[in-house]
């Protein structure tokens, strides 16, 4: 006999930490649905994150070099992928609920426009006089609004966990009176997030040749890991070797987290999630001593490479493309695809435009460039491709 959705309930009861979300008391969705026979709420959640168009997008957005330009380097989809399975690792170790970390993982950077950061900026600057742009808000944006799967009403519908784990950030007694933080697993992702940044990050940068470990030596976090690590392995060629500290590197955040917290979570003691959501200080952190070393390395990444001279000239070339397109769209609406034209009466044109260009990958804001203004693509583009554009 399968296991149904009540047994399945009861079984992840047993087995999750009292503080933890069960997936039995979630608040709901904001559009009534009946219960799934064979699947828990956040399961469903996860799975429809997981099979939305936006999420598929995600392989071909930037994370730190632009897509296309390496088929090693990080895009969005693989950084949300290796942010889910830490964030899954710490859950399962304090014995939180594994479905809605992974559903807040997976959705986390659903609303990341074209060129990462550098493009965030960019439409936040064109967004100004019309309420900005934050790719957490617009994550939130596209789940509750963007996505069309259902005819009765727009986005996917997920639960009220899960939304209020893509809330960042996050404002006090905004989702319930004396919420002063979201729950754990939000919290889990929001650091598993931090981790990935600087392993990840670190390595595309290093693998570039835009970073060199000499570079590093004066980062205690990197210089005492590096010789724990190939202290037993002094001959090790330097790919491996690199490749070995990173992943030792990895593994020394991941656990330090999982045992601070989990001596904050026996200390506090909270009895429930909504006890969490009360309580005056996150419970998941880095040990002190550690956010220490995990922010100087942060700060280094920020000052020498997303900043790096050498992307310099495809990054001003990126926010060209992505401001003429604006304009363009703006003075000209009707250029919009069918699904953002008829939201301009709702939503206004600059910020129906705005949706529109920060649902299209890297690519897809060549091919328009190309189409509407004239320019040459960052890669090629099939013809199949240019005509899938919404």
């Amino acid at each position: 006999m399968p296991r149904r959705r009540p047994d399945l309930e009861k079984s992840e009861a047993r087995h999750l930490a009292p503080c933890a979300q069960s997936s039995a008391l979630s608040r709901g969705r904001e559009h009534n649905e009946d219960q799934h026979k064979l699947r828990m709420a956040f399961q469903r959640d996860r799975d429809r994150i997981v099979h939305s168009r936006s999420f598929r997008r995600l392989e071909y957005k930037t994370q730190v070099f632009l897509n296309g330009t390496g088929d090693h380097y990080r895009t969005r989809m693989t950084h949300t992928i290796e942010v889910s399975c830490i964030a899954r690792t710490i859950a399962r170790a304090l014995g939180l609920n594994e479905d809605l970390t992974e559903a807040i993982a997976l959705a986390h950077d659903l609303g990341h426009p074209p060129f990462g950061h550098l493009g965030e900026a960019t439409l936040h600057q064109l967004m100004a006089k019309h309420g900005g742009f934050r790719h957490n808000a617009q994550s939130l944006r596209v789940v509750e609004e963007l996505e069309m799967k259902y005819p009765e009403f727009n986005g996917l519908n997920l639960t009220w966990e899960v939304r209020e784990g893509l809330h960042k950030p996050y404002i006090p007694n905004q989702l319930g009176k004396g919420f002063l933080h979201p729950s754990l697993e939000a919290q889990t992702v929001d650091l598993a997030d931090e981790i990935a940044y600087i392993c990840h990050d670190l390595d595309d940068g290093l693998d570039s040749g835009l970073l060199h470990e000499p570079e590093l030596h004066d980062l205690e976090l990197w210089r005492t890991t590096q010789e724990e690590a190939l202290a037993p392995y002094p001959h090790l060629e330097p790919e491996r070797g690199r490749n070995y500290v990173l992943r030792t590197l990895l593994g020394r955040l991941v656990e330090d987290v999982i045992i601070h917290s989990s001596q904050e979570i026996k200390k506090q003691a909270p009895p429930s999630s909504d006890d969490v959501r009360r309580l005056p200080g996150l419970i998941i952190t880095f040990s002190p001593e550690m956010a220490v070393l995990a922010r100087d390395l942060l700060k280094f990444l920020y000052s020498r490479l997303y900043h790096h001279p050498a992307l310099g000239p495809i990054n001003r070339r990126s926010v060209d493309y992505l401001t003429q397109l604006f304009d363009l769209f703006i003075s000209h609406p009707h250029l919009l695809s069918p699904q953002f034209e008829v939201r301009v009466k709702k939503d206004g044109v600059h910020r129906a435009t705005c949706d529109y260009l920060a649902c299209l990958t890297d690519r897809q804001i060549y091919v328009q460039h190309q189409k509407f203004i004239g320019g040459t693509p960052s890669t090629e583009i099939s013809p199949l491709e240019q005509s899938a554009l919404f």
